[in-house]
Formats: C-alpha cells, sequence, structure tokens
C-alpha cells in the first residue's frame, strides 16, 4: 500500500472522529438554547431536538468536510485542462446514498412519534373519542427526582376555558376562578381544557406543552411542574383579530404557598379582570373614523376571584 493511500486513509478517519466528536458537542449546546425545563415533560421534548441538532450537525459537517477533503487532496493540478475520467455511474453507491436517508428519516419518525406519544398530545383522531387511546398516557414523564406514584396520579384538577380573548381557570378545590394560571411543584396537575367558540392552542414553552382546544369538546391534559417560577401561556392558534393579547402567567409555587393561594384567593369577592382585548376593541370603536374591517367584539371580561 501506497505512503500517500495510507495518509488519505488516516485523514478520513480522523476527519470522521473530529466531525463526530464535534456534532455531538454542538448537540449537548442544544439544550442551552431552550427556555428553562419547567415541567417533567420538558426533557422529552430537549432530548427530541439535541438529536435532531446532532444528526444535522453531523451531516452538515460531513457533506462540508467531505468537499474541503476533495478540495484539497483530488484538485487537478495547475494548467490541468483535461476531462475528468467517464464514470457512468455506480450502483452500489446509489444503493448506500439512497438507503441511508430513508433509514435516517424512519429513524426520525420512529423517535418523534415515541415522543408524540409519551407527551399524550391530543390530535382529530384521539378528539373524536373525547379520551387518550389505550396505550397513550397523557404528557407523562418519569424522573428521577419526583416518585412514580406522584406521576401517573393527578393530584391537582384545574378547568381551563378559553374564549376570544382570555384565559379563565377554575379551581373546583376552592371554587375559585382566576385569569392567572398557578400550579404546586412536583405535583401531578390534569387540566380540563375547553373552548367557548373557536379553536385555541394551549402553549407554554417552559413546558414544552401545546395542546390544541377542540371547541364543544372538553380536554383532559396532565404534566407535572418541577420549577418554581413564573411562566408565559400563550395562545398557539390564530383565535381572531386580538389574539396576541390572549397571555396569561403561569405561576409554579411550592405546594404550601399554591394551597395558601387558594385560601387567599377563596376570601376575594369576584370581580371584573383587565381584558385587554375589550379595551382595544373599545378604544376602536369610540375613534370618529372607522379604519380597517368588522372585527368580532371580544367576549365580557370575566368576574374572577384573582385577576392576576
Amino acid at each position: 500500500m501506497k505512503i500517500g493511500k495510507i495518509l488519505n486513509i488516516l485523514t478520513v478517519i480522523t476527519g470522521a472522529i473530529a466531525v463526530t466528536i464535534t456534532s455531538l458537542w454542538i448537540g449537548k449546546q442544544s439544550y442551552s438554547w431552550l427556555p428553562p425545563q419547567a415541567a417533567a415533560e420538558s426533557h422529552l421534548i430537549d432530548d427530541l431536538i439535541s438529536f435532531l441538532v446532532t444528526l444535522g450537525a453531523f451531516i452538515f459537517l460531513g457533506v462540508t468536510s467531505t468537499l474541503m477533503y476533495s478540495i484539497i487532496f483530488h484538485r487537478a493540478e495547475k494548467g490541468d485542462t483535461s476531462d475528468g475520467p467517464p464514470i457512468e455511474g455506480n450502483i452500489t453507491l446509489e444503493v448506500v446514498w439512497t438507503a441511508i436517508p430513508i433509514m435516517l428519516v424512519l429513524w426520525i419518525a420512529g423517535y418523534s412519534y415515541q415522543v408524540y406519544e409519551q407527551m399524550g398530545i391530543q390530535g382529530p383522531a384521539e378528539l373524536v373519542h373525547l379520551h387518550n387511546p389505550i396505550g397513550m398516557e397523557s404528557a407523562y414523564a418519569a424522573t428521577n427526582e419526583a416518585p412514580v406514584a406522584a406521576l401517573t396520579e393527578p393530584v391537582e384538577k384545574i378547568d381551563v376555558l378559553a374564549k376570544q380573548w382570555a384565559w379563565v381557570f377554575h379551581y373546583p378545590e376552592r371554587d375559585i376562578t382566576s385569569t392567572e394560571l398557578h400550579l404546586p411543584s412536583d405535583r401531578r396537575v390534569r387540566l380540563a381544557l375547553q373552548s367557548a367558540d373557536v379553536l385555541h392552542g394551549f402553549y407554554i414553552p417552559a413546558f414544552r406543552l401545546k395542546q390544541d382546544i377542540i371547541p364543544n369538546h372538553a380536554i383532559d391534559f396532565e404534566f407535572t411542574p418541577i420549577r418554581p417560577g413564573q411562566y408565559h401561556l400563550t395562545d398557539s392558534q390564530y383565535s381572531g383579530t386580538y389574539f396576541a393579547t390572549m397571555q396569561a402567567n403561569v405561576v409554579v409555587e411550592s405546594p404550601e404557598d399554591y394551597h395558601q393561594w387558594l385560601a387567599q384567593a377563596a376570601t376575594q369577592k369576584p370581580s371584573p379582570a383587565h381584558n385587554q382585548a375589550a379595551s382595544e376593541y373599545a378604544q376602536a370603536s369610540s375613534q370618529s373614523v372607522k379604519t380597517g374591517w368588522t372585527t368580532v367584539a371580544p367576549a365580557p371580561s370575566p368576574l374572577v376571584n384573582y385577576p392576576g
């Protein structure tokens, strides 16, 4: 074996190792690109994203490295204007570069569907039957920190009503309502999601959870908050002119603080909550010069014990 061929093989092996290590490192960095993991289910999505970033980085670096290797070691000599060898095709090579992408796509699809099942997000087929299909556990993700019993049995049940354009949360334990979602940390939570009018989307980026809310359907959705703090709930669906105002704070606190908040909110009489959509609509309606298209009037401001 010639020295040049040996050097080429060593270069390819070294390059492959370098590309693999670099891709794994980039995949690990992707965790820092995302919001903090505020729910036990977050790591499922983050692991999937890290896997996709690692795979994408490996393909990108592999293709780029191959091009650079070809340019450096197999470029034509200066002044060489002759044609390249008349290569008509290579069946083995074509089978390989066709089979590998197919296997990668199947791998990604299988992994993604596994995460989809574990998250328990309900699509149109499941919503027709108004319950989770057999074998699908709603937003279930066991962690080393939390006991399995706490993750499999719902502890807190909260009713969630989405309407144009406000979120209303009802806590049956104390029969109180709020426009700010309070959740106990490290406790299983079951939300009963309902829409009063159109299609809405329950989306908390820090939880990595998104569930479509279908009108005339009650959807049970479970997860486990694990990180105390204040987060953001938004409507992931375009629900009308003022859908950007359909936002709410999500407060995750210790079980003690959570029950203290429930007791405090129960002492307050229901009062109209601030509704940004209603305020903007009233301001637009009071203008002497009408501009734009006629819009749907927002629902009346909800009466809540705790406006947030």
